[in-house]
């Protein structure tokens, strides 16, 4: 029985709704339902059944959970509250194993029966498992769910406690090469296993697909296509190896099946549906039988099964349409695909494999990593791939799927929508805007260029509202530019600002570029401007410093210190004060001096007429009023008598203050002077996001202020309470207490992981205490405390990056070396950083 579509749910009783039961808790399930309720929501009563014990997550973003870029809450599509909000009963971890359409009921594994006014199918689709010899040893595993990531990962980490792993990847389409990407990254030695002679054959051509292999091979990865697997080699029942026809043995600790999935149409077909490769299904996603629809990876539609996500999307519209009277049928869909997660733009759309009448148009710029090719026939645009530069997918998609006649625009095609348009379309928002409505601007979510502007008129005035609103950009993030665009063609200057991009010379955030860095292994500020395409071609005063400072982080021992990117201070190694003069400032470890440090702080304070000497709030003298040209000749000096820099002046450790601790102190529980000295010993010279400051108290008395520093210790009768995220500038903030060890190597050791987590994961400028605060206390805590191998790992990133970071800046020029540093003075751009 239909009721009235008119009604809202609160209006409709409950005996006239329908007994909607979806089977699948996945992408296309959800989405179906999430369809229905915006055109009818009091039209069902729903219930859902999922295999797996979780709300709907994203699966196509499971290649960033495996790579360490995102967490499982962060791809969670559905969270509990939406199923408790649009009151549907969700069933998780427990599947449907029979239909029963004469009683129309469906039945769980764990024997719970449900009845239906109508059924929905999608069960999605299972990994394809080649039958070799071996495919049931431990350690064989698919790449469709969290599980999988989970297995994954656990070999990854058990590969790091044995001095590294290797992977073995069967399979050269998407979810294989991202499977690697994601292993490697993890440190696991990878090799990919293609049975085709191109990667990606279905999606490129092979041009591409050897650009595509050799960039990823250059970032470690061994690929071998050509190649057919033998048999998997097992030890103890586990997976030791893959020998392949040629008689080649590649190591391995895990195999990873994916080459390949087939629509999951087991249930269909036992509950007598008309089945041939999938589910068989009309426009309006109805099966054979009326009352039981289908939709997504498990359905044939004329013909067709789709393993993408955009065509899951059209169905879902249709099928909402249908079930809730409005039909509009689906008619199929035109496929693009993007390889995003690997850091490689990479983009392919239609039929690429020529035929009668087609023409070929392609352009090569090899010194860009540029290869463009577009496929013409009969006028029409039927395939692109573009290698290198994707920023005109979604033109040619657009293209494609209108079937627009092109020739007026043939010259220009290949060169991109703003000079098929003689140059009007110069400007990116101009090129957006000239784009239809029914562009795909996000192909993760299947959202439009209408649906995104609607979005903007009804209220989402920035990024995060958007995402939050229609969920564009809200996965992969590629198509952020895109939405960006809209936003300031719909709102103009009415944007409101959200996530903070790194500068103006760019539309990427910190964290984006920190990510493409690493991906693409950028490893100078020329390939940083040239490969992310930054508006100015030197970049400026606000994105030097920090991308000097992120590729440093990154490549220690590889990237080399750009002296021009740095701020004053830290090109001159000292503070700069409001008279042009300097201060310096010696290092004194753990507030600790002697007689020959004083007589040599006294003898340069005389020497060079310094007007004052000030005891700093970090236990250390500071001399003040030191001209610049005698910066060289004051640490001459004050290395001559073994003092080094204390740093004053950088993003870098300042000082550990400290107690006199159980030494001398009554109240005293550990020796907090001594621990002080040896985490400034560890720590001085690392250059960091910000300035960084510990302390160590001896007692909870807290003498040295611990609990208002970056990290700081504070001992007890049992051993050390460590803190972190302490702020005692302008803005006050309290430590959060971390964890507490019991000895004075775990506390060093803790000390060094979380310094090296803020390095890697905070934004440039940002102190330790708005980091916790943006990203939150517990998600430090689970980076540090929740794997036993994560404080040592963590900790040996920043020891290795140590021994080339931990160097006192006037050691060498000291050692007669004046007049090149007064050359290097006078010659130094400042890039107008001087007030800054």
């Amino acid at each position: 029985m239909n009721a009235p579509t008119n009604l809202n749910e609160s209006q409709v009783p409950a005996q006239l709704r329908e007994r909607l039961v979806v089977i699948g808790n996945g992408m296309a399930g959800c989405r179906a339902v999430e369809e229905i309720l915006a055109r009818d929501a009091g039209r069902f009563d729903i219930t859902i059944f999922g295999a797996e014990p979780r709300v709907n997550y994203n699966r196509i973003m499971l290649s960033p959970v495996l790579a360490g870029e995102k967490a499982f809450d962060d791809i969670v599509i559905n969270p509990m509250a939406w199923y408790e909000d649009n009151a549907i009963t969700l069933v998780s971890g427990d599947p449907v194993v029979s239909i029963d359409r004469a009683t129309q009921t469906v039945v769980a594994k764990s024997g719970r029966v449900e009845p239906y006014d109508r059924l929905l199918i999608a069960t999605g689709s299972d990994p394809f498992i080649i039958p070799v010899p071996g495919k049931d040893l431990e350690g064989v595993v698919t790449f469709r769910d969290l599980d999988d990531v989970d297995k994954m990962l656990a070999a990854a980490e058990a590969g790091q406690q044995n001095g590294g792993g290797h992977a073995v990847v069967i399979g050269g389409g998407l979810l294989g090469l991202e499977a690697a990407h994601g292993l490697n990254l993890r440190g696991m030695t990878v090799t990919v296993i293609h049975l085709m002679p191109t990667l990606m054959e279905r999606q490129l051509d092979e041009a591409a697909g050897w650009l595509l292999k050799a960039e990823l091979e250059r970032r470690g990865q061994q690929i071998l296509t050509g190649a057919n697997t033998k048999e998997i080699i097992g030890k103890d029942g586990k997976v030791a190896g893959v020998r392949l026809e040629d008689g080649r043995e590649i190591p391995a600790d895990i195999v990873v099946m994916a080459v390949g999935i087939r629509p999951a149409t087991g249930l269909a077909k036992s509950a007598g549906l008309e089945v041939e490769r999938g589910i068989m299904v009309d426009d309006h996603m109805v099966t054979s039988d009326p009352a039981v629809l289908a939709v997504g990876e498990c359905v044939q539609h004329r013909g067709a099964c789709y393993g993408l996500v955009a065509p899951l999307w059209d169905m879902c519209r249709a099928l909402a349409d249908a079930a809730c009277g409005v039909p509009s049928g689906y008619e199929g869909s035109v496929t693009s695909t993007k390889l995003k997660v690997s850091g490689i733009d990479l983009f392919s759309a239609g039929d690429f494999s020529g035929g009668d009448g087609a023409e070929d148009i392609v352009m090569r710029d090899a010194a860009r990593g540029v290869y463009k090719r577009v496929v013409v026939k009969d006028d029409r645009l039927v395939g692109a791939v573009l290698y290198g530069d994707t920023a005109d997918g979604s033109w040619y998609f657009d293209l494609l799927k209108k079937g627009e006649d092109v020739s007026s625009i043939r010259e220009a095609l290949i060169f991109g929508q703003a000079f098929a348009s003689g140059g009007a379309l110069a400007d990116p928002n101009a090129a957006v805007a000239a784009l239809s409505d029914d562009a795909e601007i996000c192909g993760c979510n299947g959202v439009t260029k209408g649906k995104v502007v609607d979005t903007i008129k009804a209220g989402a005035c920035s990024l995060d509202a958007v995402r939050a609103t229609c969920k564009a950009s809200a996965s992969c993030g590629s198509c952020t530019g895109l939405v960006e665009s809209l936003l300031a063609l719909t709102l103009g200057d009415e944007v409101q600002q959200g996530a903070r991009t790194l500068c103006k010379c760019t539309s990427f955030g910190h964290d984006d570029v920190r990510r493409l860095i690493r991906e693409k292994s950028l490893k100078a500020l020329p390939q940083v401007f040239q490969e992310l395409h930054w508006s100015t071609p030197e970049g400026c005063a606000s994105c030097r410093p920090a991308l000097n400072y992120y590729l440093l982080c990154e490549w220690p021992g590889e990237y080399e210190d750009d002296q021009r990117s740095r701020f004053v201070n830290e090109r001159m190694h000292a503070n700069i004060q409001k008279d042009g003069t300097y201060s310096v400032v010696p290092r004194m470890w753990g507030g600790l001096t002697n007689p020959r440090e004083l007589r040599a702080i006294a003898d340069v304070v005389e020497k060079f007429n310094a007007p004052m000497v000030k005891v700093t709030g970090g236990q250390r003298l500071d001399i003040f009023g030191i001209k610049k040209e005698d910066l060289p000749a004051v640490w001459a000096d004050l290395n001559a008598a073994g003092m080094v820099s204390g740093h004053a002046y950088g993003k870098s450790l300042r000082t550990v203050k400290t107690c006199v601790g159980s030494e001398w102190c009554r109240f005293g529980t550990q020796d907090s002077t001594g621990l002080g000295v040896k985490l400034e010993r560890m720590t001085w010279g690392s250059w960091m996001p910000h300035k960084f400051k510990i302390a160590v108290s001896g007692c909870p008395r807290n003498c040295a202020e611990a609990t208002i520093k970056d990290f700081g210790v504070v001992c007890v009768d049992s051993g050390y309470e460590l803190h972190v995220g302490g702020n005692g500038g302008i803005h006050v903030r309290a430590t959060d207490l971390l964890c507490k060890v019991s000895t004075e190597q775990e506390a060093m050791d803790v000390c060094a992981a979380f310094v090296q987590l803020y390095r890697e994961q905070a934004w440039y400028l940002e102190r330790t205490a708005p980091w916790i605060e943006r990203v939150g206390l517990e998600y430090v805590k689970k980076a540090l405390l929740d794997s036993e191998q994560s404080v040592p790992v963590l900790a040996a990133r920043f020891r290795y990056s140590q021994q080339f970071m931990q160097d006192d800046p006037w050691a060498e020029r000291a050692a007669g070396k004046h007049a090149e540093l007064h050359q290097h003075l006078a010659e130094v751009r400042p890039l107008q950083l001087e007030t800054l």
